[in-house]
């Protein structure tokens, strides 16, 4: 028997991922590249990501270098050479570009989609406009039966269906999610700056009242945006009047905020209500386990939301390959990678606190810590976080 292939008795072992994003995409190769099977089923009815950025710091990038993917991602993303925080009138808070710091790329989330897609091995299934309607399994197999009626058949179940997962709810059942208390607008667009040049890479982020806005090259000369501003939960910002309410919260901040928001096309800027879930202590049941936002979904104020889908996927794939019957392999996964995801999302948590102030006091006493301290001793403070290697 050829465990490190996921061989039994010469038949390679299957593996069904339900959900084709980020996560579950990295899944696949792990497990391609383990010797398993994978057939993938999403709801979706075509493979795109919306457009949006993603930051990928060092353990993000140690994660695909062992799916055999960094190179491909460092190509054609963008290298953090610059990274500022500043007020929203554009005072220097912290300089991250003047310390010592570890590498971090900012990418397309659609390219990075398409680098994982081309990286499956040739045949892989894939198959969308499909959706989980329930999971039986026994000893030896699971089964998922889907809404076109068929019924397939693996040796390990894996719901990496995101947010509102599908597999979580019928493993522990509903769990309301937590509000973070802010919205988001993003956008990207093709912009010149010469503060901010595109051989330098990064870009900054400008804190107000309330208010936060996060500018950053991706690479193939374009720029990605994010502005978070604190209101009431379930407000609709309807398309054609985003760049507008943009325009006005951040009217008046540090250049090139209110020039970066002029250069997108409306139809190019996106709204969300910001969202996560409390942490749970298990993730798997039999042979049945969660990975990426279906398991830990977190606020995005750390940047470690695909980072860890990716150390999930990596980990995921070493811990069924071993001699361990499946069921006890995803409990070792869990134990393994719980902790450390439920400090993230924590965290994440923490950190919306501090950056979405909006009592001016507080604001200038937080303002004056971060000037003060050094920016090596800042970074410093986040090692355990980008410097974990997979």
């Amino acid at each position: 028997m050829d465990f490190l292939k996921g061989e039994v008795d010469g038949l390679k072992k299957e593996a069904i991922i339900i959900g084709a994003g980020i996560g579950g995409l990295c899944t696949a190769i792990a497990l391609q590249n383990k010797g398993w099977n994978i057939s993938v089923f999403d709801k979706a009815t075509a493979l795109t990501e919306v457009g949006a950025g993603i930051v990928l710091a060092s353990n993000a990038l140690h994660a695909l270098d062992k799916l055999g993917v960094g190179h491909l991602v460092r190509a054609r993303g963008a290298s953090v050479g610059r990274a500022e925080i500043r007020t929203w009138h554009g005072d220097l808070l912290v300089d991250f570009s003047t310390s010592e710091h570890t590498e971090s790329y900012l990418i397309n989330r659609g390219i990075l989609q398409q680098i994982l897609l081309d990286s499956l091995q040739a045949g892989t299934s894939i198959q969308l406009n499909t959706t989980l309607v329930t999971i039986n399994q026994n000893d030896e197999k699971v089964e998922a039966v889907l809404s076109n009626g068929d019924k397939i058949v693996g040796d390990v179940l894996i719901g990496a269906d995101g947010f509102h997962s599908v597999v979580r709810e019928q493993l522990f059942g509903v769990d309301e999610p937590r509000y973070g208390g802010y919205t988001a607008l993003r956008g990207i667009c093709n912009f010149n700056d010469s503060n901010y040049a595109t051989e330098h890479g990064g870009g900054f982020e400008a804190w107000g009242r309330g208010k936060r806005f996060g500018f950053s090259h991706i690479g193939q000369g374009k720029v990605f945006w994010f502005a978070a501003i604190n209101m009431p939960q379930g407000i609709e910002i309807r398309k054609g009047e985003r760049k507008k309410v943009a325009l006005q919260a951040f009217d008046g901040w540090y250049n090139p905020v209110e020039a970066v928001i002029k250069a997108t096309d409306e139809s190019a800027i996106l709204h969300h209500d910001i969202f996560d879930r409390k942490p749970i202590a298990q993730w798997s049941k039999g042979k049945i386990t969660l990975v990426g936002d279906a398991a830990h979904p977190m606020l995005p104020n750390l940047g470690q939301g695909g980072a860890q889908a990716m150390e999930d996927a990596v980990e995921l794939a070493n811990c069924l390959s071993t001699p361990h019957p499946v069921a006890e392999s995803l409990r070792i996964f869990e134990k393994k990678r719980i902790p450390r995801t439920n400090k993230i999302v924590t965290q994440s948590r923490r950190m919306a606190r501090l950056v979405q102030m909006e009592n001016p006091l507080a604001i200038k006493a937080r303002n004056l810590v971060f000037q003060m301290v050094p920016s090596s001793r800042l970074s410093g403070r986040l090692r355990w976080l980008v410097d974990y290697k997979v």
